[in-house]
């Protein structure tokens, strides 16, 4: 059975993957607008963890939607959300058996509700994964130590292929760059950059 993971390049979407490898035949999938170098830095680390990996190009439109209503809320919550649903709808064609994220249990944003997973499943004939559902973050912390090897940095300094980076782009072409500090919070980024050697 063949399953993509939408990904980042981040910690989540790595350790969903890895999870997942035992059950299904994982092909790593960058969902995004073409923004940037996003693709391209999820890309490097999907071949870092030696995984498949595809692009998937998602409207343009429903990033401009994001973009407008994280202007008009003042936060990013809404905007992501509805990038997220979009790149599960479009994965949920591409004709895989399942798709999964990295959606812990205490993320605020993208989250899945039980209705709109059991709906996405209907519609399009596939099952969605979500193997850290789980996991606190504690305990993806304590994975990520003991398995994989990452870049940290606050988020404006380090690039990596999620939804932020583009929007972050897209809200100073529409808004300024005032926006991107008025919208996203500060917090760090993190960058899967290979799988720990434990032997």
């Amino acid at each position: 059975m063949e399953v993509g993971v939408l990904f980042s390049g981040g910690k989540d979407s790595t350790l969903a993957a890895l999870l997942l490898d035992g059950f299904y035949d994982v092909t790593l999938v960058h969902a995004g607008f073409g923004v940037g170098d996003a693709a391209g830095q999820a890309a490097t680390t999907a071949e870092a963890v030696g995984f498949p990996f595809e692009r998937l190009e998602l409207d343009r439109e429903v990033a401009d939607d994001a973009v407008d209503a994280m202007v008009a809320d003042g936060f990013p919550r809404n905007g992501i959300q509805q990038v997220h649903e979009h790149a599960l709808e479009r994965a949920a064609a591409e004709g895989f058996d399942a798709i999964a994220d990295g959606s812990r249990r205490d993320d605020r944003v993208p989250t899945v509700s039980r209705a709109w997973a059991q709906s996405l499943e209907d519609r399009h004939g596939v099952d969605y994964l979500s193997p850290l559902s789980g996991f606190g973050r504690t305990a993806v912390d304590r994975l990520v130590e003991r398995n994989l090897v990452v870049e940290e940095a606050p988020s404006e300094q380090l690039s990596k292929g999620d939804y932020e980076a583009e929007l972050r782009v897209l809200l100073a072409e529409t808004a300024g760059e005032g926006a991107v500090d008025e919208v996203f919070p500060d917090h760090v980024q993190t960058r899967v950059v290979g799988i720990r050697d434990r032997a």
